[in-house]
Protein backbone atom coordinates (compact mmCIF):
# COMPACT_ATOMS: atom_id res chain seq x y z
CA UNK A 1 0.00 0.00 0.00
CA UNK A 2 2.81 2.36 0.89
CA UNK A 3 4.23 1.82 -3.01
CA UNK A 4 1.15 2.98 -4.32
CA UNK A 5 1.19 6.31 -2.18
CA UNK A 6 4.87 6.71 -3.04
CA UNK A 7 3.84 6.41 -7.11
CA UNK A 8 1.08 8.36 -6.75
CA UNK A 9 3.32 11.38 -5.10
CA UNK A 10 5.57 10.83 -8.41
CA UNK A 11 2.79 11.04 -10.84
CA UNK A 12 1.29 14.10 -9.45
CA UNK A 13 4.89 15.75 -8.83
CA UNK A 14 5.76 14.76 -12.41
CA UNK A 15 2.12 16.79 -13.68
CA UNK A 16 2.06 19.70 -11.96
CA UNK A 17 5.81 20.17 -13.27
CA UNK A 18 4.50 19.54 -16.55
CA UNK A 19 1.81 21.95 -15.91
CA UNK A 20 4.07 24.97 -14.49
CA UNK A 21 6.36 24.21 -18.09
CA UNK A 22 3.06 24.68 -20.04
CA UNK A 23 1.86 28.09 -18.36
CA UNK A 24 5.01 28.97 -19.02
CA UNK A 25 4.76 28.20 -22.66
CA UNK A 26 1.51 29.73 -23.24
CA UNK A 27 2.16 32.86 -20.74
CA UNK A 28 5.23 33.90 -23.73
CA UNK A 29 2.95 36.12 -25.96
CA UNK A 30 1.61 38.16 -22.73
CA UNK A 31 5.44 38.59 -21.34
CA UNK A 32 6.57 41.08 -24.43
CA UNK A 33 5.04 43.91 -26.15
CA UNK A 34 6.52 46.28 -28.78
CA UNK A 35 6.32 49.52 -28.55
CA UNK A 36 6.10 52.65 -30.95
CA UNK A 37 9.07 54.88 -29.62
CA UNK A 38 8.92 57.76 -32.14
CA UNK A 39 7.16 58.35 -35.95
CA UNK A 40 8.60 61.11 -38.09
CA UNK A 41 6.95 62.09 -41.28
CA UNK A 42 9.50 61.86 -44.13
CA UNK A 43 7.30 62.75 -46.94
CA UNK A 44 4.00 62.71 -48.58
CA UNK A 45 2.91 59.07 -47.22
CA UNK A 46 6.49 58.08 -45.67
CA UNK A 47 7.16 57.77 -42.36
CA UNK A 48 10.42 56.65 -40.63
CA UNK A 49 9.68 54.80 -37.15
CA UNK A 50 11.50 53.41 -34.16
CA UNK A 51 10.53 50.14 -32.29
CA UNK A 52 11.10 48.21 -29.55
CA UNK A 53 10.15 44.87 -27.89
CA UNK A 54 9.92 45.27 -24.46
CA UNK A 55 9.81 42.20 -21.52
CA UNK A 56 6.87 43.28 -19.61
CA UNK A 57 7.52 41.59 -16.18
CA UNK A 58 10.74 44.31 -15.79
CA UNK A 59 9.79 46.42 -18.04
CA UNK A 60 13.36 46.08 -19.59
CA UNK A 61 13.86 46.65 -23.26
CA UNK A 62 15.04 43.39 -25.20
CA UNK A 63 18.37 43.46 -26.72
CA UNK A 64 19.07 40.39 -28.35
CA UNK A 65 15.65 39.48 -30.39
CA UNK A 66 15.94 38.71 -34.14
CA UNK A 67 13.14 40.74 -36.06
CA UNK A 68 11.77 37.76 -37.90
CA UNK A 69 8.90 39.17 -40.26
CA UNK A 70 7.32 42.69 -40.58
CA UNK A 71 3.37 42.52 -42.37
CA UNK A 72 1.76 46.33 -42.98
CA UNK A 73 -2.15 46.41 -42.86
CA UNK A 74 -4.25 43.43 -42.58
CA UNK A 75 -3.05 40.18 -42.09
CA UNK A 76 -5.18 38.80 -44.67
CA UNK A 77 -4.64 41.02 -47.26
CA UNK A 78 -2.00 42.37 -49.92
CA UNK A 79 0.61 44.62 -48.01
CA UNK A 80 -0.82 48.10 -48.87
CA UNK A 81 2.67 49.70 -49.13
CA UNK A 82 6.64 49.01 -48.36
CA UNK A 83 8.39 48.38 -45.34
CA UNK A 84 11.81 48.54 -45.35
CA UNK A 85 14.34 47.90 -42.46
CA UNK A 86 16.68 50.95 -41.08
CA UNK A 87 20.28 51.04 -39.54
CA UNK A 88 19.61 51.36 -35.42
CA UNK A 89 22.31 52.94 -33.15
CA UNK A 90 20.87 51.47 -30.40
CA UNK A 91 20.61 47.68 -29.47
CA UNK A 92 16.55 46.69 -29.47
CA UNK A 93 15.56 49.30 -31.19
CA UNK A 94 14.00 48.37 -34.47
CA UNK A 95 13.59 50.85 -37.34
CA UNK A 96 11.52 50.91 -40.52
CA UNK A 97 10.98 53.21 -43.16
CA UNK A 98 6.84 52.87 -44.05
CA UNK A 99 5.60 53.96 -47.12
CA UNK A 100 1.33 53.95 -47.49
CA UNK A 101 -0.31 54.03 -50.60
CA UNK A 102 -3.25 56.33 -48.50
CA UNK A 103 -2.76 58.42 -45.49
CA UNK A 104 -4.72 57.10 -42.65
CA UNK A 105 -3.85 54.53 -39.11
CA UNK A 106 -1.62 51.96 -40.16
CA UNK A 107 -1.13 48.49 -37.71
CA UNK A 108 2.63 47.02 -38.76
CA UNK A 109 2.49 43.63 -37.37
CA UNK A 110 5.83 42.31 -35.96
CA UNK A 111 7.17 39.00 -35.35
CA UNK A 112 10.69 38.33 -33.50
CA UNK A 113 12.42 35.60 -32.00
CA UNK A 114 13.66 35.78 -28.73
CA UNK A 115 16.64 33.71 -27.15
CA UNK A 116 15.50 31.34 -24.92
CA UNK A 117 11.67 31.48 -25.89
CA UNK A 118 10.55 28.73 -27.50
CA UNK A 119 8.06 30.37 -30.35
CA UNK A 120 8.32 34.08 -31.49
CA UNK A 121 7.02 36.63 -30.33
CA UNK A 122 4.28 38.36 -32.27
CA UNK A 123 2.61 42.50 -32.05
CA UNK A 124 1.25 44.53 -34.01
CA UNK A 125 2.36 48.71 -33.33
CA UNK A 126 -0.15 51.34 -34.82
CA UNK A 127 1.26 54.69 -36.52
CA UNK A 128 -0.35 57.71 -38.52
CA UNK A 129 0.37 58.10 -42.04
CA UNK A 130 -0.21 61.43 -43.84
CA UNK A 131 -0.31 62.25 -47.44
Amino acid sequence: MRRYYWTGAALLAVCLSVAVAVNDFIAVPNDYRFELVNEQRVGPSKTDIAVRLVHVPDEKPVTDAVLLKTHLGAAMAEPPGNVRSLPSDQPGLYRFHVETLVAGKWPLHLAAKVQGEAEPVRGTIAFDSVN
